[in-house]
């Protein structure tokens, strides 16, 4: 139990009587911010004084007098309008930091009660190359199963993969007009991601000269245009403050809609100039036969899914050179899966799911379609088209049904991002519908990897970011910093060619890992080569440079650590900045607690970086090798090697590898 946890649990004692309700109390229990108020502090006196019309310091006297920690804590402290202040006793402090040095979870508990959790994350489109914007969500739920099974809750990983929709119906249309059989033949998943390519070059061709030739974005702007007009003559014309404001903020409000026309109306000039531009894409438009391209893609996305045998064989040979190229990029960031069970594993399941949810009353038919309605908002959940497509929220309901029925979990994970939001309100809502109230359905939602220009991050000719030249940039990146800290060396270089080279790609790609993870998951993040490689800062590099500084110090001084950590020796907390690391490594607990509390690896990352940072305050402060004396050597040992312990250890549960030297 963590220190945090076991002082909760004290504090709720003592609450017993002045509240029915300690939850929200309790949560204003955390930890100090200065050493001068003790190690942790207690704010709740003030509301619940409020609450109870009673001077706070008269509530804080009354719980600190019913307040039992004699046993690991000081006498509590009563500082201001009624805060309570918590420090916990050293010898306390002592005992605990050298049962966690023999602990191998490093005094970290396993929960009393595992729970069986899925986690789906990654769920890469098969055919099309994996870009940036899967980074996240691997990374993501990579590092919550990796903690969640830390804590001793049984985890099952689900990669869904998109191996059974539209774009295997625009391959199967470029594969017939435009394969080029030697490239197929040399490298076949390269080709398939051209034709996917070049199929949606087309198709984004066609749509935009439909749009341009209906006139549509030009009509909205005359229409806006003409609006603005209006309001900026109003907004002259108005006398009273508020009026001004009123028309001013329309005016600002009709600028930005037209703006927003204007690129639209550009973009679509842009996509018909690009391909009537190229000699060779001007060839391919000019062909009639692609005029309707969108529902030939359709036409053959349906015959693969009513068992046509030829694009049925040709979707079993194109399936297997892309997944082993995702499996491969998947080896490469050490993620893995307990299953991959993507949507065409659910296919013959989504016409029995729509038939239940309709004889229900789950779903009903509207308009020939058949949808699901909810009672708080206007837009329902499409889970058959009129022409008896499915869509994803089918595939997504009967996965749902299929781990529950086959894993009985607790809880399900969905880590995508915020976008879906609204398709897992209503997925979650007719989940409920369908009597699945007792587990917990859970969106882990993050923002967008963007660029410096604010926008997502993309090549400088605009395409999206592919996954695996992401990772080669940031190992190409990450050997000139390795090589550059290595010949930096006072007594020259140590490192072989191959040891920089396997050094770079643990650095480059576990920088690339923890420059997302030390972000709030929710937020949208700027994409950095040159922050995310930084030795200083809160970055991957510098907490696998910190790993190896401490590491160094038992190769400099020959030390075997086996034999140090079974010598019972015990711990010393004799200046400040002994004190405040040891606290810091027994507070390991909690940060891996707050880390799956609301699923935020941030809380990790922002963890070992502050470890980092009083241990470097220590190593300054307080010789090792060169202690007083013997005992307070090993006891200083002690502490150097229950930091790297944690600091590994801390970073493998993000997915990141550690390296001994750098």
């Amino acid at each position: 139990m963590s220190i945090l946890v076991e002082i909760e649990n004290r504090f709720r004692h003592a609450l017993a009587g002045l509240t029915d309700n300690p939850g929200p109390l309790l949560e204003m229990l955390r930890r100090s911010q200065d050493a001068r108020f003790g190690d942790y502090q207690a704010n709740f006196a003030m509301p619940l004084g409020k609450q109870l019309g009673r001077p706070p310091r008269d509530v804080a006297a009354e719980v600190v007098a019913k307040l039992n920690l004699d046993d690991f804590c000081l006498p509590p402290e009563i500082a201001g309008p009624g805060f309570i202040n918590v420090r916990l006793r050293d010898e306390w402090l002592a005992r605990r930091l050298a049962a966690a040095a023999a602990d191998p979870r490093l005094g970290v508990a396993t929960v009393a009660q595992p729970r069986t959790v899925v986690v789906d994350f990654s769920a890469p489109n098969v055919a099309k190359p994996m870009h940036v914007g899967h980074i996240r969500s691997t990374v993501i739920g990579d590092s919550l199963c990796r903690t969640l099974r830390f804590l001793g809750h049984h985890v099952i990983s689900d990669n869904h993969i998109g191996d059974w929709g539209t774009q295997f119906g625009m391959i199967i249309y470029g594969y017939r007009r435009f394969l080029n059989q030697q490239g197929y033949c040399a490298a076949p998943v390269q080709e398939l991601a051209r034709l996917y390519r070049l199929v949606r070059q087309l198709m984004d061709y066609q749509d935009a000269k439909r749009e341009l030739a209906l006139g549509a974005v030009a009509g909205e702007k005359a229409s806006v245009t003409e609006a603005l007009i209006s309001a900026k003559a109003s907004a002259v014309g108005e006398v009273e403050k508020s009026a001004k404001k009123k028309a001013a903020k329309e005016v600002r409000r009709l600028e930005e809609k037209l703006a927003e026309l204007e690129e639209r109306q550009q973009g679509l000039l842009a996509k018909v100039a690009a391909l009537e531009g190229d000699a060779a894409m001007a060839r391919i438009v000019a062909d009639p036969e692609h005029e309707s391209i969108g529902e030939a893609v359709l036409t053959e996305t349906a015959k693969l899914h009513a068992g046509d045998a030829e694009n049925l064989r040709l979707w079993r040979e194109f399936l297997p050179p892309c997944l082993d190229e995702i499996d491969r990029t998947y080896q490469r960031l050490n993620v893995s899966f307990d299953h991959a069970l993507g949507e065409s594993f659910y296919h013959d399941r989504l016409g029995p799911i729509v038939d239940e949810l309709l004889r229900s009353g789950v779903a009903r038919q509207s308009e020939g379609a058949v949808c699901v309605f909810f009672p708080d908002h206007d837009v329902p959940m499409l889970i058959r088209k009129k022409d008896g497509a499915f869509l994803y929220a089918t595939t997504d309901l009967a996965t749902l049904r299929y781990r529950i029925e086959q894993w009985n979990p607790a809880a399900i994970l969905y880590v995508v991002d915020f976008r879906q939001s609204m398709h897992f309100r209503h997925l979650f809502a007719t989940a409920r519908r369908m009597g699945y109230g007792d587990v917990d359905l859970e969106h882990v939602s993050f923002g967008t990897v963007l660029g410096e220009d604010g926008r997502p991050f993309r090549t400088r000719a605009g395409d999206t970011v592919g996954l695996e030249s992401l990772l080669d940039e940031a190992v190409r990146r990450a050997h000139g910093v390795v090589s550059a800290n290595d010949d930096a060396k006072p007594g020259g270089p140590e490192l072989s060619p191959e040891d920089r080279q396997r050094i770079a790609e643990t650095v480059g790609i576990g920088a690339l890992k923890y420059a997302d993870l030390s972000q709030n998951r929710t937020s949208d993040y700027v994409f950095s080569y040159d922050k995310m490689l930084a030795m200083t800062g809160n970055t991957g590099a510098y907490m696998q440079y910190a790993y190896a500084r401490v590491r160094s110090i038992f190769a400099k001084g020959k030390i075997d650590m086996d034999s140090l950590a079974n010598c019972g020796e015990s711990i010393r907390l004799d200046t400040p900045a002994e004190r405040a690391l040891g606290l810091e490594l027994l507070r390991f607990g909690e940060a891996v607690e707050a880390a799956v509390r609301d699923y935020r690896p941030n809380q990790l990352t922002g963890y070992l970086f502050e470890l980092a940072g009083l241990y470097s305050t220590f190593y300054e402060t307080s010789p090792v090798l060169k202690a007083e004396t013997e005992a307070l050597r090993r006891s200083r040992l002690l502490l150097c090697d229950l930091t790297a312990r944690t600091i590994r250890q801390g970073l493998e549960l993000l997915g990141i590898d550690v390296v001994e030297k750098m």
